[in-house]
């Protein structure tokens, strides 16, 4: 029964490349006709990754960890939880290359660690994509709302949505008890969810190329706020570097740290480079520049804007939905009205709002790219229904997975407030980060022979290491939510024990 449960995955019988397709098996893929379309170079994975990680953690999650937990030390927060990423990105980078296919963490955990593990990694996953993806679009439907208002005050015109249509119905109360608001349905959620999910169905190259547009657009943006407010820059504001702690997480060193995973959340989309890797043109090469090289420029716009906005403005102020803006508010009431700062500045706060539109868009864009193909993967292993990997025969994507994380991510987004469920994908994913971390190592012992395009170096402690610390990220989560990633764990292997156990294909052919 053990034995079975964790079995691995034979590596020849994973998905390669031939003829520019994925092939499972035959010639005709996963379910016997199309197949995923190989499309995407590393220029496109690079923009994949920054537009899956440069959203939510810039331009929401910022204010909240400077004001509640890390001050000025949000800087060393980042750091931290980037330190993390680098270590599992390296061994992300490492499998990708070896492995080019779509299950990410999923398919290179049934590979060596076996089934119940790859069960445990993929049920995570889908916490992960599908959970943040919501989370984003009611993040999204703030900076909406926020838009609506400044046109509604440039017109004269009432455009601005009512409370019933622009919020969530439910919401959690202190006790994390569910409750109604008296609200409708937060309706620009719904609907943004809805437009990206057309936009994924149409076609991975679509998808990538209007990604790639966004991209530009929020980095330039960034750059331009990065250049613009450096002039109005107080240094007097860092000092306390490491505000005193008052008490529990609330700042010292144990804030820095606490901080460190709820940034975490920012840093998650970087592993969705590695779930298109079945539609890279050439994943030896192409898939670890994308995945370490969109880490690498992520990391430093986040140390960069966070030393930024904590620089123009007091910490504690900037616990807002909108921390960018805020800062930017702070310094217009410095300036001379009608003055020529005071205009560029105003000009700078309406640029930030569209950034922070296209930005959380490009997220929940990326996040609903990933989580079809890790279904894809999971169905082609007998573990989820068939249906769930079925591939467009003219759009060449995973149209049914599509349809129905489409579906489900906009009921989440349009009536649950689930911010409160951040910790709990920041939980999954580092579990995921670090059976990735221990793959590698277990896979340089039992398959020494493969040919790899990629190595990690000094592996022996880089995943190690890489493992150490997402689980010490994780530990401090766990301590304040163990229960709802209890429940969601109970929830995955009462489905893999009645569905994924039966139906597994590796079960069928070893029996």
């Amino acid at each position: 029964m053990l034995k079975n449960l964790f079995a691995t995955h034979p590596i020849d019988a994973m998905p390669e490349v031939e003829a520019g397709e994925v092939v499972i098996g035959d010639a005709h893929g996963v379910h016997g006709d199309a197949t995923l379309k190989r499309a995407l170079t590393a220029k496109h994975l690079v923009m994949l990754g920054v537009g899956a990680v440069i959203g939510a953690g810039i331009f929401v999650l910022t204010g909240t960890a400077a004001a509640q937990f890390a001050g000025p030390a949000l800087v060393i927060s980042f750091m931290m939880a980037g330190f993390a990423c680098a270590l599992a990105g390296l061994c992300y980078a490492e499998f990708s290359a070896m492995l080019p296919v779509s299950g990410s963490a999923y398919s290179y955990s049934y590979a060596t660690l076996g089934e119940v593990i790859a069960w445990f990694v993929g049920w995570n996953l889908v916490l992960e994509y599908l959970f943040a993806a919501s989370t984003v679009a009611v993040g999204w439907s703030g900076y909406f709302n926020e838009l609506l208002h400044m046109l509604s005050s440039w017109t004269g015109l009432t455009l601005t949505l009512p409370p019933a249509l622009s919020s969530a119905p439910f919401t959690f109360n202190a006790a994390n008890h569910l409750v109604t608001t008296g609200a409708i349905i937060n309706l620009p959620a719904l609907l943004i969810v809805g437009a990206i999910s057309w936009l994924c169905y149409r076609g991975i190259t679509q998808s990538a190329t209007v990604n790639a547009i966004i991209v530009a657009i929020k980095v330039i943006v960034i750059m331009l706020f990065l250049i613009v407010t450096f002039h109005f820059l107080n240094p007097s504001l860092w000092h306390p570097f490491i505000p005193a702690n008052e008490g529990g997480f609330k700042y010292g060193w144990s804030g820095v740290i606490r901080a460190a995973t709820l940034v975490f959340f920012a840093y998650i989309g970087f592993d969705a480079v590695s779930t298109a890797a079945g539609e890279a043109k050439n994943p030896q090469r192409d898939m670890p520049i994308g995945i370490l090289g969109s880490l690498f420029i992520c990391t430093l716009l986040y140390i960069a804007m966070s030393a930024a906005l904590t620089g123009l403005a007091p910490f504690r102020d900037l616990n807002t939905p909108e921390p960018v803006a805020t800062a930017l508010n702070y310094v217009l009431g410095t300036v001379a009205a009608g003055s020529f700062a005071s205009h560029v500045l105003g000009v700078l706060r309406i640029l930030v709002v569209f950034a922070a539109l296209a930005g959380l868009s490009s997220v929940v864009l990326v996040m609903l790219m990933g989580q079809p193909r890790i279904f894809y993967a999971m169905s082609g292993d007998g573990l989820l229904p068939k249906a769930l990997g079925r591939v467009h025969p003219k759009h060449r994507t995973p149209y049914v997975g599509t349809i129905i994380v489409g579906v489900i991510a906009a009921v989440l987004a349009s009536l649950f407030p689930v911010d409160v469920l951040g910790d709990l994908v920041s939980m999954g994913t580092l579990l995921a980060f670090t059976t990735v971390c221990i793959g590698v190592l277990v896979l340089r012992y039992t398959r020494p022979d493969l040919p790899r395009s990629f190595r990690v170096p000094l592996p022996w402690i880089v995943c190690p290491l890489g493992a150490a610390a997402c689980l010490f990220l994780f530990w401090q989560a766990f301590v304040v939510r163990w229960w709802l990633i209890l429940g969601w764990t109970t929830i995955g292997f009462l489905i893999y024990g009645f569905y994924g156990y039966r139906n597994s294909k590796l079960r069928k052919t070893t029996a």
